[in-house]
């Protein structure tokens, strides 16, 4: 079944209080090993991405997403601002003008999204940062829909995939963002940009599975 419109505003609308709920644990992860903003500065942009949303209602999926996109470039500080308003926006490039989309959409789009943080980022697996989450997720999700998995085995697989790579940044020693500057005292610690990522997709695949 497809993903409609509607159900990308749901996502957009969960993932934000996702991060309503959450964004004490990512400043808290954040302080271990950046600039103790992470959550604040994500709780910041998606309260406007709420109040922007009513404006999007009757556009396209690609439109909504670049919207949200534009929104977050304009409010969240620190590097998150640029880093996820570019999964939104390569993203919703990618979608375009349409209503709903296939599961084998969002694969390409989340992976442009991917690609598009990694070149902005200089980044690559195993840096400790939120491509760490995001590889796997794609990789996961393509695998899936190789296999013929229906659209919540999918997500589901996507998600665990996401989770499995925001656990694996602990031991990893930072080679990118304001964590880098501690060196080998940035092991041991949860990339807080990971796990962000990683609640992005989990929102995705529980407010999708029955899309």
């Amino acid at each position: 079944m497809a993903i409609t419109r509607d159900d990308v505003l749901n996502w957009v609308k969960d993932y934000a209080q996702v991060i309503e709920e959450n964004h004490e644990m990512l400043t808290d992860l954040d302080r271990e090993i950046g600039d103790a903003d992470h959550g604040a500065n994500m709780w910041r942009g998606f309260k406007t991405v709420l109040d922007k949303l009513p404006s999007l209602e009757d556009k396209d999926i690609g439109a909504i997403l670049k919207g949200v996109g534009m929104t977050l470039l304009s409010k969240v500080g620190g590097a998150a601002g640029p880093l996820y308003s570019t999964i939104f926006i390569k993203a919703g490039t990618s979608i375009g003008p349409k209503m709903e989309m296939e599961l084998e959409d969002w694969a390409t789009a989340l992976e442009a999204g991917t690609a598009g943080i990694a070149a902005l980022g200089k980044a690559q697996p195993n840096d400790k940062t939120m491509l760490d989450a995001l590889y796997p997720a794609v990789d996961a999700l393509k695998t899936s829909l190789q296999n013929g998995a229906s659209t919540g085995e999918a997500l589901e697989k996507s998600a665990e995939a996401a989770h499995e790579g925001m656990l694996a940044t602990i031991p990893l020693v930072a080679r990118k963002g304001r964590a880098s500057y501690l060196g080998e005292r940035s092991a041991g610690h949860q990339d807080p940009g990971a796990t962000s990522t990683y609640l992005l997709i989990k929102t995705a695949a529980e407010t999708w599975k029955d899309s």
